[in-house]
């Protein structure tokens, strides 16, 4: 019997399980010290508690000539649980005393006696994703290498259970979507203060799942439960399998010229290691390292550090001299899912495509079930008015909200393609989606800036343009509506917070502690600015995101104690693994049970807006209501036609004006000077223009009296059309005629509120 029939036995002794199917396996062996006599390039251990039987399936190579004894060690979470020494001499088993060169395949049953499972820990048969391992050292008993170790291997163990489950995927993908769907429902319906909350709250929950996908991507060497846990998010950067897609990407990339992976269909003669450790560039074995498939010849002079930490920034997966291979990093999820590495740009690229798609055909038939529901009389005339109305403007809203959700997944999908090159199609489908998404985010969010500028300019107030203007907000409202109207600007900053974290892991896959310490600079940098700013719309919603910064920031610190920096003990890296998986899986809990209060809420209230405080910016103010939609255009109507307008009324206030381009005339407004336009748009306001508003009168009177521009800015606005010319403030975009009859304005002039005629709103209200 060969020297691996014990390291075998030992595998097979370190983790049953308790369960009705109690397995016990190990997929790799792997070396554990320079020029290792031994080497497996398959291993694949199965043992079975039930009958004592080990299944043993080996192919290895073995230079090991002379007596030897064997010291193994037992550990489970860094925690050394049996050691012993072993004289092949003493059990009986033919080859290895002495030990004798050669190819070495075996396949065989060994029996494991009940003595050794009674050294078994009670955590062994429960706890998932056990972090546990045997170690063997193989030490020469004569000849000139006496007393030393000529080979090092070790088998990690796996008791079958784990956290990377289905059903936990498919929960968190259900409740995100759910919360994402009923915002933009209860905001159809009108209720756009309890929508602003729920889709605060829900992109949020997202990006939590997103930074939990990133702590996965890395290239630090994972415990076991944390590579499980991250495993459960990955659906968030598009990491799906479906097997069709994966043979349609394999043709493709043939297509276009590359050469695909072939991992998996290698796996019946070669072992994979998941990278659990720090690579050694110098001593993995001290072996070639080569890629799988297609690498360019090299120079056999090449020191072999140079080809490995070459080959690690190329596309592939490294293969060792015993013809195992190691993933770590991006290609390890891509190896946990089931999808060739070379095929995970193009599974999360197609996946957000879907993804906008699906969107897409469900707001259109959406809207065609409500125009034909309100003409079967199934539902009121006046229900979803609004989107039924702009559908065009809420669905390019939509697309654009979709792009700032993929953005953290393409951005990093895409700058890895880069380091790839998996095919030259696949490269101009990264440069396109990278730049397209990247310039489309970087457009709409300097948009909201011009219009927040320009709001303040003319109004002193950020909030009147942004949330005044139906058309923009459904449009451009993704980028600021959960946010205070005077922190408009923050999607900046959280934008360039995505950017550079998809560059640590995209550019970085090789060196896993520069990662880790880019993600404690960046978690850093998020949590003091939402902290100290606090630029979400309400406390509730601050206290929200801050706490996910919180529990980002913390998963950084636990990602650098995973690099070993520290030189801390095994048993160290093993607790600090579960603390992690414990404590986000409880917060994930917590803010996943959250969600689903707040949304369920919202569907049995009489008014969903209630539950929340209105915002200290006002927003609401200058917010149309929908019970005000018919009677707001049939005043809007009158309107145009008292003004002689002959293009009629256009539906909307349109104060987001610069709707053709960044350079269009009719960004300015009709009859604006062109130097004028320009000061606005650069921010060199010199003498802003006066606003329609009177800076005079307070929007909350000392007397408690309500101001005209609680009654919506539509109102207000119709009040100072029907009021003297001469007493309203000068228009930026010149002097305007009015068609108003002599007699209408002499009636007007002569009224006793400073010259503005007292609305029947003002009389209600006791303004007279």
């Amino acid at each position: 019997m060969k020297p691996l029939a014990i390291v075998a036995s030992l595998a097979a002794l370190a983790s049953p399980v308790l369960a009705e199917l109690q397995i016990l396996q190990s997929n790799s062996l792997n070396t554990c010290q320079e020029n290792s006599g031994f080497t497996a390039s398959l291993f694949k251990v199965i043992f079975t508690p039930n009958n004592n039987t080990a299944s043993v399936d080996i192919i290895a190579v073995s230079s090991i000539q002379g007596s030897v004894v064997f010291d193994f060690a037992i550990s489970a979470y860094g925690y050394e649980i049996i050691r012993k020494t072993v004289n092949p001499c003493d059990t009986g088993l033919a080859g290895l005393c002495p030990m004798t060169a050669g190819k070495i395949p075996l396949n065989f049953n060994l029996p494991v006696s009940p003595e050794a499972l009674g050294q078994i820990p009670g955590i062994a048969y429960t706890f998932p994703d056990l972090d546990a391992k045997v170690r063997v050292f193989i030490n020469m008993t004569d000849g000139e290498n006496a007393g030393h170790s000529v080979a090092c291997v070790e088998a990690d163990i796996s008791n079958g259970k784990t956290v990377d489950l289905a059903g936990v995927k498919w929960a968190t993908a259900i409740i995100a979507g759910f919360a994402l769907c009923s915002s933009a429902i209860v905001s159809g319906l009108g209720h756009s203060n309890a929508a602003s909350h729920v889709a605060a709250n829900a992109l949020s929950l997202f990006a939590y799942f997103q930074a939990q996908a990133m702590i996965g991507l890395t290239a630090v060497p994972l415990p076991p439960v944390v590579m499980a846990w991250t495993q459960d998010f990955q659906w968030s950067m598009g990491i799906i399998k479906l097997d069709f897609m994966q043979d349609v990407f394999t043709w493709y990339q043939r297509a276009t010229g590359g050469t695909p992976s072939q991992i998996f269909d290698s796996l019946t003669t070669v072992s994979v290691q998941v990278e659990k450790r720090a690579l050694d560039f110098a001593s993995v074995g001290m072996s070639v390292a080569k890629r799988s498939l297609a690498m360019m010849p090299r120079s056999i002079t090449e020191p072999i550090s140079t080809v490995m930490k070459h080959d690690l920034i190329r596309r592939g997966n490294i293969q060792t001299g015993s013809g195992s291979y190691i993933v770590y990093g991006i290609q390890r999820v891509a190896f946990r899912a089931g999808i060739e590495s070379t095929n995970l740009f193009m599974t999360g690229l197609i996946f957000f495509c879907i993804f906008v798609l699906l969107t897409v055909m469900c707001v259109a038939a959406f809207k065609g079930f409500c125009e034909l529901a309100v003409k079967k009389k199934w539902m009121k005339g006046d229900t979803f008015l609004e989107f039924r109305n702009g559908w065009f403007t809420v669905l390019k809203g939509i697309l654009f909200r979709m792009t700032l959700i993929g953005f953290p997944q393409m951005t990093i999908l895409c700058l890895w393609e880069f380091t790839q090159n998996d095919s030259a199609a696949e490269i101009v489908l990264a440069v396109f989606f990278l730049f397209g998404m990247t310039i489309t985010l970087g457009w709409a969010a300097s948009k909201v800036i011009r219009m927040a500028r320009r709001s303040v300019a003319m109004h002193r107030n950020p909030a009147y343009i942004l949330f005044s203007d139906p058309q923009a907000l459904n449009k451009w409202g993704f980028l600021y509506v959960q946010f205070r109207a005077s922190a408009y600007y923050f999607i900046v900053p959280v934008l360039g917070y995505t950017l550079v974290k998809g560059m640590f892991v995209a550019f970085a896959q090789s060196k896993g502690t520069v990662q880790a310490v880019g993600f404690i600079l960046v978690e850093a940098a998020a949590l003091i600015a939402a902290s100290v700013m606090r630029p979400w719309m309400d406390k509730s919603t601050n206290s929200f995101n801050i706490a996910i910064c919180v529990m980002n920031f913390l998963n950084s610190i636990f990602l650098l104690i995973f690099t070993e920096v520290f030189n801390q003990p095994p048993l160290v890296t093993g607790v600090v693994g579960v603390i992690l998986w414990i404590a986000n899986a409880a917060f994930a809990l917590v803010l996943l049970v959250m969600l689903i209060v707040t949304t369920v809420i919202v569907f049995f209230r009489d008014n969903p807006d209630g539950r929340y405080q209105y915002m200290a910016d006002d927003r609401t103010s200058f917010m149309k209501s929908q019970t005000h939609l018919t009677t707001t255009t049939e005043l809007d109507a009158l309107a145009a036609t008292a003004r002689g307008d002959k293009s009629g009324y256009k539906h909307g206030l349109d104060l987001d004006d610069d709707a053709v381009s960044i350079s269009s005339e009719s960004l300015h407004g009709p009859g604006m000077p062109a130097s004028a336009a320009n000061s606005i748009s650069n921010g060199h306001y010199g003498n802003p223009p006066r606003s329609p508003m009177s800076p005079s009168m307070p929007l909350f009177p000392a007397d408690g009296r309500r101001s005209p521009a609680v009654h919506g800015s539509a109102n207000y606005l119709r009040q100072q059309a029907a009021g003297n010319p001469q007493d309203r403030s000068a228009s930026p975009f010149g002097n305007p005629s009015s068609n108003l009859s002599p007699s209408f304005r002499a009636q007007n002039n002569s009224s006793p509120a400073g010259g503005r005629s007292a609305s029947p709103w003002q009389r209600g209200a006791g303004y007279e």
